[in-house]
């Protein structure tokens, strides 16, 4: 066992060996700028390139002309917000609505744009996490021009009811963008069942390489966006910019391994998960958030009631790496915004672990875990080291 052991796979996952091998002759073999067009270099590399985008196309059950890759998830959703937005073909309105436990990606976004006289609508969740589809309907206006929820939370890997919400927003018609970077080769997600017209992944939450991502863009009917960086026409005109051929052939590689052991892993994963889950929720003052059902099936986000948050995450992580939220605001002392949306009080929502796990987790990893937890909370507990 390496310690500390990583159980914080939502804020990043290690290439794979596959991932890497497959990378590694872009950086110094087959050199090619893909849009060299008049010689072999340019030809391999562009060959490249649209395999990647046939594997991501066929993870998400869409056309590979519907794949525009980008530097990350980040890039993919200020283009599709902003994108839909700001296109020359919006003639309908203003209006976003989207969900107060969003990523930061998207609600900073929509933050900004509010500053520009873009009205947003954040809606609440329940205890569980879940949005109330009514509130989504009674939320629409005759000039709401998108709908922005994520597919699976970061923290607490609740799952959202995607179909209805794409039916809702295709019924009305509004561009419906998923954020699908936390569920996409982790459990099936499929474009078109789902009536997704954009959604957002990353490579290195499902073991690829760091700098690379995708946005899907429904063609039918066809979603028309406004391009964030010029200059090039690349990605046909939705990116411009040299494409980064290495990171796209680690996309399209672990895209293709992830659909090939979707099913198998989310059951090894479910094991693990819940029996981890199952004996920590056993100890004293600690409690599951989110829906215990409705999630992801290896994310568990746990509360530890009466321990200083700071001491807590500090003494697991001597041996456990593991975090206390999103990446993203880990910066911050601040309570998650996503736990504070569902109704759990300041203290408790500082005093919670994310607990997630990957491929390369195993049974004594789990094992050692819960014995570490369990004994690091007593000793806590014992030293009044409490809120």
């Amino acid at each position: 066992m390496k310690f500390p052991l990583y159980l914080d796979h939502n804020a990043t996952t290690p290439c794979s060996t596959e991932v890497l091998e497959a990378m590694l002759p872009f950086f110094t073999e087959q050199y090619g700028n893909a849009s060299s067009t008049h010689h072999p270099y340019g030809w391999i590399s562009a060959e490249a390139v649209e395999e990647a985008r046939e594997r991501v196309a066929e993870l998400i059950g869409s056309s590979p002309k519907e794949i525009v890759f980008t530097s990350g998830a980040t890039e993919a959703i200020n283009l599709a917000i902003r994108g839909t937005l700001f296109s020359t073909h919006n003639k309908k309105g203003k209006h976003v609505v989207t969900v107060s436990t969003e990523h930061a990606a998207v609600l900073d976004t929509c933050n900004a744009l509010e500053s520009l006289g873009i009205e947003v609508d954040y809606l609440s969740v329940g205890p569980n996490g879940i949005l109330d589809l009514e509130e989504l309907k009674k939320a629409i206006r005759k000039d709401t021009v998108l709908i922005s929820v994520m597919v699976a939370n970061n923290e607490t890997g609740v799952i959202q009811p995607i179909q209805e919400i794409g039916e809702i927003a295709r019924q009305n018609g509004i561009v419906f963008m998923a954020d699908g970077v936390q569920a996409v080769g982790k459990i099936p997600v499929d474009v078109q069942k789902l009536q997704i017209d954009l959604l957002p992944l990353s490579a290195h939450k499902m073991y690829g390489p760091k700098g690379i991502g995708a946005l899907y863009v429904r063609k039918n009917p066809k979603i028309e966006l406004q391009s964030e960086i010029t200059g090039g026409g690349h990605e046909r005109g939705r990116r411009s910019g040299t494409l980064n051929v290495p990171g796209i052939v680690g996309l399209g590689k672990t895209a293709q391994i992830q659909q090939n052991n979707l099913y198998t892993e989310y059951q090894r994963l479910k094991v693990l998960r819940d029996r981890l889950e199952s004996d920590i929720l056993r100890l004293p003052g600690t409690t599951l958030n989110g829906d215990a059902e409705q999630r992801l099936p290896h994310v568990s986000n746990i509360s530890f009631e009466g321990v200083e948050s700071k001491a807590l995450l500090t003494a697991i992580n001597k041996a456990v790496a593991v975090s206390s939220g999103s990446a993203c605001s880990s910066v911050t002392d601040k309570a998650s915004h996503v736990l504070q949306a569902m109704g759990i009080p300041n203290d408790l929502a500082k005093a919670t672990l994310r607990f997630s796990l990957g491929k390369f987790t195993t049974e004594d990893d789990i094992r050692f875990t819960i014995a570490h937890v369990s004994e690091t909370l007593a000793t806590l507990r014992k030293t009044r080291i409490l809120t």
